[in-house]
């Protein structure tokens, strides 16, 4: 199973307790452990995170200066959780945008957890789905002709994957806002989509497992007939 989610709110969280937004993101972070931990206790193959969009490069200085902190703070200690768990992280999108000890530092972290067996974490940074597709499809122009399975591969290669994610199965948003913004668009063409109002850093492990039990109660069909509607049809007929 491969969950993906946005992990929005963590701003508002901070403004309604008066708090700096970068409390907010500090909480958030918080939060990012215990989540991690829950996917991994349930059995969660793939869990996507939504750390840093594209987009985000146009907030305030101060503030992409708190995040990418605190992203080499998180990189420090879940890769030794990561190594507990045997949990294998990657980190997705651009790299050439980012400093270079940061770089060395995702780079220490996928090679130190590359033989774990575990769920696969995937944390994603200057990530836009856009800019993905784009660069895929300018990488292959040149061939001929093409399979599915080939532009998956490369658009593995664009996003720094270490191999192509299975298809998302559920995509979580907190924070209130009902909108992908720019995160896995390939991926998530038949992902179950759940949005919640409450702000990330609130989003903890009961509120995981209510998203499962949500996603247990949908029927997934993927443009077929639903097996009850198929069985009453051939009896019908029989």
């Amino acid at each position: 199973m491969h969950i993906a989610i946005i992990m929005d709110g963590n701003g508002r969280w901070a403004a309604q307790r008066h708090l700096p937004r970068t409390a907010g993101h500090r909480a958030g972070a918080k939060a990012v452990d215990a989540i991690v931990a829950a996917a991994a206790r349930h059995g969660v193959g793939t869990l996507s995170l939504y750390a840093f969009s594209a987009a985000n490069w146009n907030r305030p200085t101060a503030e992409v200066s708190a995040l990418f902190t605190l992203l080499r703070r998180h990189l420090l200690t879940q890769t030794r959780r990561c190594l507990e768990q045997s949990i294998r992280m990657n980190v997705i999108g651009r790299r050439d945008r980012l400093s270079t000890d940061l770089r060395q530092l995702i780079e220490h972290s996928e090679r130190a957890t590359a033989h774990c067996a575990g769920m696969c974490l995937r944390i994603a940074v200057d990530y836009s789905a856009q800019h993905s597709l784009v660069e895929t499809c300018r990488c292959l122009q040149s061939q001929s002709s093409l399979e599915r399975s080939r532009f998956v591969e490369q658009l593995a290669a664009v996003d720094h994957a270490t191999a192509p994610a299975p298809d998302v199965d559920l995509l979580i948003r907190t924070g209130g806002e009902q909108r992908l913004s720019d995160f896995l668009l390939w991926e998530c063409a038949y992902a179950e989509l759940y949005f919640v109002d409450c702000p990330w850093p609130d989003f903890d492990a009961q509120a995981f497992e209510e998203a499962l039990a949500e996603y247990g109660r949908r029927e997934r069909r993927f443009g077929g007939i639903p097996a009850a509607q198929t069985a009453g049809s051939s009896s019908s007929h029989g």
